[in-house]
């Protein structure tokens, strides 16, 4: 029977995954449409390799119906190719005496798993489920010439195992790739619910919107230091008010980070932002402009970059000069805005409202203790807001205190006395 040929539409954030390499990850929130690449791409796989073999699997498999099967059998259905495939309770069989099976590694010993053996592909569904053991044990099942292990999952932890393989320590090998895939990468995104919904959580549940949505880690919600702090919402921002622009320069790995906010009845607004990573010396004016009225008002910066600071000021016409900086001046800027009644975020500053979520205390390995030390981490446009704060945000440690014994009180008795 003459197969026919497929054109799969597939977003370009799945491009690295399309060569074949032993490792594929792919990893990020809901709505990026993780699950349907690697559902195509076992159909159509099986579509063009006779007796190509494929598992899918996940920690725990209780019954088929909690399986990618009724994802492939959509998919299957959606290309119009049920005549190449016959649908069973327990498997699906492809031209070729191809095989399609749903199994749970739980269900697995190391012996039962070497009848796993001969299968060209292994995909890992929820990853982050899987326990050190079932993929120590996976990995070196797949032994055939061409063999290759998927895995999709949202994050939940840095030390979850496939995480780490994924993505901690040895994942720079030549036989890995992974990608991150979130919403925003999906260009299919905007149809059906899922916005509403994204923009719910957003509105609602904005301490968990971060690991649903955008792939991050599952925090400790006591260690994040805007706990229920900051809100993400549309405003308009007032042509009459001060504005206050920051950057922060990063280096090397680290983005260059700039943005605008403003202060109405003590609430702090940031309304846009600007950045990006391997910012040449010569890119920064145009990407500082991308912020509306970039030349006209003051912006302060990281003084660590005097000779960007001057080279902006000079050649540019930029206003711009550095901000102080003082031993604890990274924790007076957090009590600083925690003084605000409400920080919001217009949605556009993604970035900024992402450090917001993720910017955290220290937390301890061993007894899951919130240590008071603040991460160095999701911190760049945290900076650029202390940085834009400067003036506003003083020295706790030299300010001017109140001392009781300078006061002498002048008491008048209400005969005859100064009624004022």
């Amino acid at each position: 029977m003459r197969r026919p040929s497929l054109k799969i539409p597939t977003a370009r954030v799945f491009a690295p995954l399309l060569s074949p390499c032993r490792y594929k990850g792919a990893y990020g929130g809901r709505g990026s449409g993780k699950s349907h690449f690697f559902g195509e791409c076992v159909v159509e796989e099986h579509l063009r390799l006779a007796g190509h073999r494929t598992v899918c699997l996940r920690e725990v498999q209780k019954s088929t119906q909690l399986s990618s099967r009724q994802l492939i059998l959509d998919k299957i259905r959606q290309f119009n190719l049920q005549r190449y495939f016959d649908v069973q309770d327990r498997a699906i069989k492809t031209p070729g005496d191809g095989l399609i099976i749903f199994q749970g590694m739980q269900n697995h010993t190391s012996e039962s798993l070497k009848s796993l053996e001969g299968f060209d592909r292994a995909w890992v569904e929820e990853a982050q489920s899987i326990s050190a053991q079932s993929w120590r044990l996976l990995r070196p099942t797949l032994r055939k010439a061409g063999a290759e292990i998927w895995a999709s999952w949202n994050p939940h932890s840095p030390q979850d195992a496939v995480d780490a393989f994924f993505r901690g320590a040895g994942s720079d090998r030549a036989d890995l790739v992974a990608v991150r895939a979130n919403w925003s990468d999906n260009p299919w995104f905007e149809q059906g619910t899922l916005p509403t919904e994204r923009l719910e959580d957003l509105r609602s549940r904005p301490d968990e919107y971060g690991h649903v949505w955008e792939g991050d880690y599952q925090t400790f919600t006591n260690a994040q230091i805007f706990k229920g702090r900051v809100v993400v919402e549309d405003f308009a921002t007032p042509e009459d008010t001060r504005f206050y622009y920051g950057v922060d320069w990063g280096f090397a790995r680290d983005p260059l980070a700039a943005l605008r906010c403003h202060i109405t009845s003590n609430t702090l607004y940031v309304d846009d932002e600007a950045g990006g990573v391997g910012v040449e010396l010569d890119a920064i004016p145009a990407l500082l402009d991308q912020i509306p009225q970039a030349r006209q008002w003051p912006w302060k910066a990281d003084g660590a970059r005097p000779e960007t600071i001057s080279f902006l000021s000079r050649s540019y016409g930029f206003r711009i000069s550095a901000a102080k900086k003082w031993p604890g001046s990274v924790e007076d800027g957090i009590a600083r805005l925690k003084a605000f009644d409400r920080i919001v975020v217009h949605p556009r500053c993604r970035r900024v409202a992402e450090e917001f979520r993720l910017y955290s205390y220290r937390v301890d390995k061993d007894t899951g203790d919130v240590l008071p030390i603040v991460e160095d981490a999701h911190n760049h446009w945290m900076d650029a807001l202390r940085y834009a704060l400067d003036g506003v945000i003083h020295n706790r440690r030299t300010m001017p205190r109140f001392n009781a014994g300078t006061v002498r009180h002048i008491l008048h008795s209400s005969k005859g006395g100064n009624n004022g």
